[in-house]
């Protein structure tokens, strides 16, 4: 079994945020592999389907980014799922727009969501991140007013690509592992960028 939970925050005035590419990637992964009935349980709207004979779930939290491990830590519990098949898809303000990083496991990074996760699972962090870059807030504007804010026009399509092409990143992850899905999505080392971007 497979959780997949992408990060952002419920309610309409929030959905086009930089906050919410994780529920952006959360729909288009359950509409490209038909899981297209969501559900509320456990603080979140969960949605499942099988996928080569593995359940999978997809999960959006509804507690709001700060508190996302209060949904995300009773379904690990519930279910029993080791942590290495939880994959968590988060916005990161330190990858340029459009741009992602696959890593297996690691600290929040600063990011509250991914913070309240690990925190709620008791400190564990070998957990598998999705990591899309929103790139830093432009000058003379908080972090909170960046990250609850729209895309600018001109990066919409980019972001809607670069949430598109994620999908098989996210397959891979499924079929094959963080770490095979690494060596094929994240970019290379000597500047030959390979990763997806929009």
């Amino acid at each position: 079994m497979k959780i997949f939970v992408g990060l952002g925050n419920p309610g309409a005035e929030y959905a086009n945020t930089k906050h919410n590419v994780g529920f952006m990637l959360a729909d288009k992964l359950a509409g490209e592999i038909g899981a297209s009935e969501w559900r509320s349980n456990f603080n979140a709207l969960v949605a499942e389907t099988f996928l080569d004979g593995e359940k999978i779930l997809i999960v959006k939290p509804q507690t709001f980014m700060n508190l996302s491990g209060e949904a995300v830590a009773p379904i690990i519990n519930f279910y029993k799922v080791e942590l290495e098949n939880l994959i968590v898809a988060h916005d990161d303000m330190d990858l340029p727009l459009g741009t992602i990083r696959l890593r297996p496991k690691g600290s929040g990074g600063g990011h509250r969501g991914v913070d309240s996760i690990i925190q709620h699972l008791g400190g564990k962090q070998n957990f598998p991140r999705v990591r899309i870059g929103i790139g830093r807030p432009p000058e003379n504007w908080a972090v909170n007013s960046h990250v609850l804010s729209p895309f600018f026009a001109q990066d919409k399509d980019k972001i809607s690509a670069t949430i598109e092409n994620l999908v098989p990143a996210v397959l891979c992850i499924f079929r094959e592992g963080i770490n095979k899905a690494m060596n094929k999505f994240n970019p290379r080392r000597n500047g030959n960028d390979a990763s997806i971007t929009g």
